[in-house]
């Protein structure tokens, strides 16, 4: 209506030349301004019932990412059986090494063209996923979709150390993309639409919807928000529904018999956590390290430096098998005693460095197992060697195992709570959750005290500084953004009209628990409050980094900030 208006405008003014250019400036002016007003008017509109409109679409979101990572998980297993098959068939006939060399250069060249043709898919993707949410990155969701799916099916099923979680979650991010598409959704319930289809991913990959849930609120978003919930926790439970239908309902790592961790051995725990601390720290950094010298290879051979990781898994598949893919069968062969110290030692190094290698590349993959796999071998080696020593019974072993899984996740995610129920869902019980909680706060503590980033804000970091990724919003597009007062915050016991809040920012609404309220210059703000803010698209990610400031900043916040 707006272009026809513009139209017809421009042929009247011309044709008929009734009022000078000045004048048809006013004019233009004013159909913008109306319409930004109707845009406006639109997006406040759209607020109403809009928990109900998200439940439903969530639940067709958290079905249809379900059904795909049950595919993806289902050919996964089923490319690694015939890849194993055929490994032990070149053993027995080395003449046919020659021909595995060929078709894992032939995989290896594949996944390099799907990632020239579609950047967006290198590595776990949960980078992406927030760098959509930050307004930062564009979503192509068919070409994500459709590329991440194969070509992380064809890494890890060449033998590189990945997972299939980050995948997952991006794929389902994608889906959530594309039903916002299919829905002709708006800006706002696109963005909780996507973060339903990466919780619905990591609850599928792992039967864990708790953790998928937390995974939205403490990563993704970073902040608890009732909307955000709602939606995260519909897709998450319709997603692990539809995969315990093909996977069964067992936990994804078989801790049968797992017996409670006295008290008396809790200090084994606490030096657990710090040790898995300064090694999360490590890996962070080695990442990184791993990934700008890939970036900066530049010799004769840099155009091959991809291929590295294949080779290498090639070499190995023959040489360390157990430390190819994403080590799941590790974990069970840990849980049943097949290792002793000294292969533990070297799991450790030859799986920490493929670990690098693999992810450093570029290659689509996520790193959640893989990590989890070497926090199970440093938990393992822990508790053999407090063994040998007479320290601790033979039965607490495994223990070690879970407390040094969630530890080592926290201390590389900086996401203690969904570290937490992630372990616990995993191995199918909270009756450790005590143990876990003490692991996971102080490897993040430690973690923290050595100033590294979290690793997923470090690769967002590293993602935004190629070029071509970021995107200019439009300021005639409003969206609605959602902030959560922290208690002692600078917006606690605040009035509206006394705080300085971020230019092109309007609050629209408060909702205090169950009760919605509509602001003014008098309204007090209280701690729990979320805050409904409208802003121009443009200037969304500036005015929701300024909210968050403002909501756990304990101190005021001087008005020349924001300025």
């Amino acid at each position: 209506m707006y272009n026809q208006g513009r139209r017809d405008l421009y042929t009247i003014l011309f044709e008929k030349e009734v009022i000078s250019v000045a004048e048809l400036g006013e004019k233009s002016s004013v159909i913008e301004n109306q319409e930004n007003r109707d845009n406006t008017y639109s997006t406040l509109k759209h607020w109403q019932n809009f928990k109900v409109r998200l439940i439903v679409e969530g639940i067709g979101v958290g079905v249809a990412t379900g059904l795909v990572v049950v595919l993806y998980r289902f050919l996964l297993d089923l490319v690694g059986s015939r890849v194993g098959d055929f490994i032990n068939y070149q053993r027995e006939h080395p003449m046919w090494i020659i021909a595995g060399a060929v078709l894992l250069f032939i995989v290896a060249k594949s996944v390099k063209w799907l990632m020239e043709m579609e950047p967006l898919i290198k590595g776990s993707g949960i980078p992406q996923v927030e760098g959509y949410l930050l307004r930062q990155i564009d979503l192509p969701w068919y070409r994500v979709l459709v590329a991440k799916f194969v070509g992380g099916l064809m890494s890890i099923g060449a033998g590189l150390s990945l997972g299939r979680e980050g995948p997952s979650i991006q794929l389902g991010a994608a889906i959530g993309k594309g039903a916002s598409k299919i829905f002709k959704c708006k800006k706002i319930e696109t963005k909780f639409l996507i973060t339903g289809g990466a919780s619905a991913g990591l609850a599928a990959a792992f039967n864990a919807p708790l953790a998928g849930v937390m995974f939205a609120l403490e990563e993704l978003h970073k902040n608890f928000s009732p909307v955000v919930l709602l939606t995260a926790l519909v897709s998450a439970v319709c997603g692990d529904f539809v995969s315990k239908q093909f996977f069964g309902t067992h936990p994804v790592f078989d801790f049968s018999g797992l017996e409670q961790l006295p008290l008396k051995y809790y200090m084994y725990v606490l030096f657990l956590g710090a040790i898995v601390g300064v090694f999360g720290a490590i890996y962070n950094k080695t990442l990184i390290k791993t990934q700008k010298w890939y970036g900066k290879m530049n010799t004769k051979f840099s155009r091959y430096k991809f291929y590295i990781p294949f080779a290498l898994a090639g070499i190995l598949a023959f040489v360390l098998p157990e430390v190819l893919r994403g080590g799941h069968h590790l974990v069970e062969g840990m849980v049943k005693w097949q290792f002793g110290i000294k292969m533990l030692i070297v799991l450790l190094v030859a799986k920490f460095i493929f670990s690098m290698l693999s992810y450093g590349s570029g290659a689509p993959g996520g790193i959640f197992l893989p990590l989890l796999v070497i926090g199970a071998i440093t938990g393992t080696l822990f508790g053999q060697v407090l063994v040998t020593y007479g320290l601790l019974p033979e039965q607490y072993v495994q223990n070690m195992v879970i407390l040094a899984m969630a530890a080592y996740f926290t201390a590389i995610v900086r996401a203690p709570i969904t570290g937490c129920l992630l372990i616990s869902e995993m191995t199918g019980s909270f009756q450790h959750f005590l143990a876990i909680a003490m692991a996971c706060v102080v490897a993040y503590l430690i973690a923290d005290a050595f100033k590294t980033e979290p690793i997923y804000e470090s690769l967002l970091d590293q993602l935004l500084k190629n070029r071509g990724l970021t995107f200019k919003a439009s300021s005639r597009i409003k969206s609605l953004i959602e902030t959560t007062v922290r208690l002692g915050s600078s917006l606690d016991g605040s009035r509206v009209k006394d705080v300085k809040w971020p230019c092109d920012a309007l609050i629209v609404g408060i909702q205090r628990g169950h009760k919605e309220i509509i602001p003014n210059g008098k309204t007090e703000i209280l701690a729990g409050d979320c805050l409904i803010v409208l802003t121009n698209e443009d200037a969304a990610t500036c005015v929701q980094i300024g909210l968050s400031k403002l909501a756990e900043d304990c101190q005021k916040v001087a008005s020349k900030e924001w300025q």
